[in-house]
């Protein structure tokens, strides 16, 4: 079966905003290249990624695209723009215009960062998702479950804008933050027409040194529930599962929640998600 990791990252930390690779995260505070990627893509069988940035940077992004027009597996690239600038949308073509443009899939911005949790909810901000739209790019969003109610709001005012809810909005697995997590995505199913869900980024949300399959299986389980196998798709998160087990483990613990799925929905979730939602244009098996 085909298998894209929807959601994996390169990073220099001393080349960029990474004063988050500190304390337990110092492990990862190194320099990761395709290089250290692909043995692990070979392991796991995986035969294609998407790029995502790791930072507010236009230049990391040229730079990504660049890479993926010299990288065997890079499918796509979600790529950052200042969405409250006023010429966004000409930051966009000159991305999708550039050398490597063709890969740009889609924008990302650190919302669980902002101070304000109704970030999304701004004017500029707002031009700049129309602006995203236009272009024909997909959106992630990457909230926690303080900005889902300003994530539902912004998903329902935009019904031609395709979403993806990156790392199912980090419920905290760790705490037992299943019932808050679950009451704010729950309302994302009547929109599921338009937005996805990355099963991604668990494995961090949870203990890192003791977590089991069997403990995000009821997230995952959930997130299925609400979106259907066919608007969900798996994602490493890798190099950052590094701290928690390691790529093929996320792999092999993602599998084994799926297995009793019929085949047909682990297709969907291993590639056929990812490939409609980018349009990476891919070949399945």
């Amino acid at each position: 079966m085909t298998i894209i990791d929807a959601h994996q990252h390169f990073w220099d930390p001393d080349d960029g905003d990474y004063d988050w690779v500190a304390g337990p995260f110092l492990p990862i505070r190194r320099v990761f290249t395709p290089d250290d990627l692909r043995p692990e893509l070979a392991v796991a069988g995986v035969s294609a990624t998407v790029l995502v940035q790791t930072w507010s940077s236009e230049e990391e992004t040229r730079r990504f695209l660049v890479l993926a027009d010299v990288t065997d597996f890079i499918a796509g690239v979600v790529g950052w723009v200042d969405l409250t600038s006023p010429d966004v949308a000409e930051r966009l073509d000159g991305l999708t215009s550039g050398p490597g443009g063709r890969f740009l899939k889609g924008i990302r911005h650190q919302v669980h960062d902002e101070t304000d949790e109704n970030w999304l909810l701004r004017s500029d901000v707002r031009r700049g998702l129309a602006a995203v739209e236009t272009a024909g790019l997909v959106y992630d969003l990457l909230v926690r479950p303080r900005e889902l109610p300003a994530a539902l709001r912004t998903v329902a005012d935009f019904p031609d804008l395709r979403f993806v809810i990156d790392h199912a909005a980090k419920p905290d697995i760790r705490g037992g933050g299943f019932a808050p997590w679950e009451r704010r995505l729950r309302p994302f199913a009547s929109f599921r027409n338009h937005v996805w869900c990355k099963l991604s980024g668990l494995v961090t949300e949870a203990d890192w040194h003791a977590w089991t399959p069997g403990q995000l299986a009821p997230y995952v389980n959930e997130v299925l529930d609400i979106f259907g196998s066919d608007r969900c798709l798996f994602g490493s998160d890798w190099p950052v599962c590094n701290v928690a087990g390691g790529y093929g483990k996320v792999v092999a613990a993602i599998s084994r929640i799926l297995a009793a799925r019929p085949k047909a929905d682990q297709a969907w979730i291993f590639a056929g998600s990812a490939n409609e939602l980018y349009r990476l244009g891919l070949q399945e098996t």
